[in-house]
């Protein structure tokens, strides 16, 4: 998989495999129809009653009682009474949320075609943009794992960073792709969902993130005087100091958990690279690329309306560390469930979603047929 050709692959794999289960309008009578899938990524403990993660706050307020079982899944959805909503986490990494929303996709006891999707969690912020409890509407999505890496200690001292495309021999090297080729980010005209070859770059429809984000922008976000002192340390950085808001921007996916100035460094250059100065990165996570790629195959397969899908990143920390800190130091501070946002975070996640997801659910008949951007 080092060249990508195994993602494609996988890609073509899922999709082949889907269209081989048969024609969806033969399912039987008892099947759900979600109006709204919510997907997130872990869990503290329990799906109720302890320590939030990224459902509980969603199956307690939103009453999703139901618990169903889904082969192959890492967990089992959640619904509520009628169906209209339902809600799973994935697991941990891209791999994970992949296989369980494949999973999803195949599970014959669900018709996911007019299904909105909402994947919101928690995730890094860049101090250039926000701070802890800032919760981003997602417009691309870019995989920072497939790429060619030398250790900062051997590679060339005029180097900005140690990693390279998959294809070439040094940093952002031009032209990244053949120019007018369907992975020049540049010739993806219209708003709807677009995807390169390998799925190291997808593009959300964006005017259903514009849309969601005009619902929820004035929207107040969780903040206490913890979060006031710990933004106070990043002198330098007049976004990062602001109090919490709703904006939109892109997003890195990487299963390794990276932190530090220098990193952030290549992240952002990378997020603009890759979707070549259309992007602009804001967050960082570990798993929305396997998440997108995955609903992209199913959408290929007919079975998920891609331009229904919304990325909802609330932070819960910085990505690197305020000005006097080592990395290290400041790594140290934020293990996962610890972070100085992580509370706040995990509910600006549920409150800013849950506007859109009760909107879409009044107004089934309004937004159901006609998405934005399509």
């Amino acid at each position: 998989m080092r060249d990508g050709f195994g993602l494609k692959v996988w890609v073509l794999v899922a999709a082949v495999w889907v269209a081989s289960l048969g024609s969806l309008p033969g399912l039987a009578q008892g099947v759900i129809r979600p109006k709204v899938v919510i997907v997130g990524n872990f869990e503290v403990g329990a799906d109720t009653g302890d320590v939030a993660g990224e459902l509980q706050l969603w199956v307690e307020r939103e009453h999703l009682d139901r618990v169903i079982q889904v082969p192959g899944a890492f967990h089992p959805v959640r619904a509520n009474a009628d169906g209209s909503v339902i809600a799973l986490i994935t697991g941990a990494g891209n791999i994970h949320p992949a296989v369980s929303l494949t999973a999803l996709g195949l599970d014959p006891q669900f018709d996911l075609r007019k299904s909105y999707w909402l994947l919101a969690g928690i995730a890094g912020i860049t101090p250039l943009e926000g701070s802890p409890g800032t919760t981003v509407w997602t417009d691309y999505v870019v995989n920072g794992d497939l790429v060619h890496e030398i250790d900062a200690r051997e590679m060339p001292k005029d180097w900005p960073t140690g990693h390279t495309a998959l294809d070439k021999s040094t940093p952002y090297e031009q032209p990244r792709v053949p120019a007018g080729s369907v992975d020049d980010v540049r010739t993806w005209s219209g708003t709807g969902s677009r995807s390169d070859r390998f799925g190291k770059v997808v593009r959300l429809n964006t005017a259903l993130m514009q849309w969601a984000y005009e619902q929820t922008k004035d929207h107040p976000l969780p903040d206490d005087a913890t979060l006031a002192a710990f933004r106070a340390k990043f002198k330098g950085f007049p976004k990062g100091q602001m109090p919490p808001v709703v904006m939109t921007g892109g997003n890195l996916a990487t299963e390794e958990y990276w932190h530090g100035t220098l990193m952030e460094e290549w992240a952002s250059g990378w997020v603009k690279y890759m979707t070549d100065g259309r992007g602009r990165f804001v967050t960082t996570a570990e798993n929305d690329s396997g998440s997108v790629v995955a609903l992209t195959a199913m959408a290929q397969a007919g079975r998920v309306d891609v331009n229904r899908v919304m990325l909802l990143r609330a932070a819960s920390n910085f990505d690197r560390q305020p000005p006097g800190m080592t990395a290290a130091e400041s790594m140290a501070r934020e293990s996962h469930g610890t972070q100085v946002g992580f509370t706040a975070g995990i509910e600006a996640a549920y409150q800013v979603g849950s506007v859109v997801v009760h909107k879409l659910v009044s107004g089934w008949a309004e937004y159901g047929e006609t998405v934005p951007g399509r």
